[in-house]
């Protein structure tokens, strides 16, 4: 107990919040939502579907607008 007396207010503090730091972590941990297997099933598949469609979606665009330019402005 005296030694902590002995240490700088600034080193004090320091060792007395560094468990408090750490444990708030645990205590927001324990607040989280996790979710199910099948959600996180759900969600990838849907993600993937997404990425699909959008590369898709930019590659017929890339596509056209590469036709365009070379038909229209390079000939």
């Amino acid at each position: 107990m005296q030694k902590s007396q002995n240490k700088p207010p600034a080193v004090r503090s320091a060792v007395a919040a560094k468990p408090s730091f750490f444990g708030d972590i645990i205590a927001e941990l324990k607040k989280v939502t996790w979710p199910t297997r099948g959600e996180i099933q759900k969600l990838t598949v849907m993600v993937l579907v997404v990425a699909f469609s959008v590369g898709l979606v930019l590659g017929a665009l890339d596509y056209g607008l590469s036709f365009l330019v070379d038909k229209f402005l390079l000939k």
